[in-house]
């Protein structure tokens, strides 16, 4: 994402959408009534023809929805201004789509979690994505880190059994897969699992694509399974290899959240009521928040609202990872407490 310009006096900004992570942070942005101007195609009508025209078109945000399939951020809503205006009708429906490389402005009541958001996904756009392989004699999953979570992919299998006569030859043909799935990819992997089939994956690729290494990190991991991919960001060994944190640090403060919630402590609170409550006691710390729960509710929208002005730090979850899961399990919304505010 690249910000080209922002007005804070008339909440107007105009950025460059550069990749779908940047669709995704878009997405948590923009809320019923903000307004979107952008290049679009609309339909006119000639006679008994219709013709697709190039516009300009301003809306007034009624949904936004986010289709990473198909790498692509949907705006619909009335339009509120368009040119060229023989091809624009004020007041009709319309969907702007953008797609990465595409500009846009937004017109909005900008909150400061917004702009921190962009601000990091600004920075988040000029580092490296990381791909992950755990893996074990039997099988390998793939995944991609993105901002908005752990985005699973292809799985490969290893058909034979080392009771099997031809099992070198199958074992060779699963590290080929695997190999194929590295070479494709520009990114850097980290390819992780228990025992030493890791090392064997190694071992076959050095005597085929040796160049391959170069951008390939192994780790031990206790299972070849998607808690295999937690492990490795409890560790944090993917924000050593890419400096990425914020997604390791959802994994880190929902583990803390849960030990002191089983401790009984009184140092955490979760569900609106009590986040409410420790709100208006001064106490809360760090503020942690699912980002559709944010977007879509008043409620939690004041809160964090309140919270940023009494100095929380606020740590916006997102929807799609498995903290963020965790997190909607405990009502959305959770605090870490500076002091313990019950008895």
């Amino acid at each position: 994402m690249k910000v080209i310009h922002f007005d804070s006096k008339f909440g107007e900004l105009k950025l460059q959408v550069d990749t779908l992570d940047d669709m995704w942070h878009l997405e948590r942005i923009l809320a019923a009534g903000d307004e979107v101007e952008s290049h679009s195609m609309r339909t006119y009508k000639v006679g008994t023809k219709e013709e697709k025209k190039s516009v300009t078109v301003r809306l007034k945000t009624e949904r936004v929805e986010f289709a990473k399939n198909a790498n692509r951020l949907r705006i619909l809503g009335p339009i509120i201004w368009g040119e060229p205006e023989e091809y624009v009708q004020i007041g009709k429906y319309h969907s702007i789509d953008i797609e990465t490389g595409d500009r846009l402005k937004i017109i909005k009541n900008w909150k400061k979690y917004d702009l921190d958001r962009l601000k990091q996904a600004e920075k988040e756009s000029k580092k490296p994505k990381i791909r992950i392989i755990v893996l074990d004699d039997e099988k390998a999953l793939n995944a991609l880190l993105r901002s908005f979570g752990v985005e699973y992919g292809a799985e490969f299998y290893s058909n034979g059994s080392k009771k099997d006569e031809n099992y070198s030859k199958t074992q060779e043909q699963y590290f080929g897969k695997i190999m194929a799935e590295i070479e494709r990819h520009p990114e850097k992997f980290v390819v992780a699992g228990p025992g030493f089939t890791k090392e064997n994956l190694k071992t076959f690729i050095m005597k085929r694509k040796p160049e391959l290494l170069k951008r390939i990190v192994f780790e031990s991991v206790s299972y070849a399974e998607r808690s295999g991919v937690n492990e490795l960001l409890n560790r944090g060994v993917i924000e050593k290899i890419a400096g990425e944190e914020r997604f390791e640090k959802e994994m880190k403060l929902i583990e803390e959240l849960l030990v002191d919630i089983n401790k009984d402590n009184g140092r955490a609170a979760y569900g609106i009521l009590e986040v409410k409550k420790a709100n208006d006691a001064f106490a809360i710390g760090k503020l942690l928040v699912l980002d559709d729960y944010l977007r879509t509710d008043r409620e939690a929208e004041g809160v964090v609202e309140t919270a940023d002005r009494n100095k929380a730090e606020i740590i916006i979850f997102s929807s799609e990872g498995d903290a963020g899961g965790k997190l909607k399990g405990l009502g959305k919304i959770a605090a870490l407490l500076k002091f313990k505010i019950r008895e």
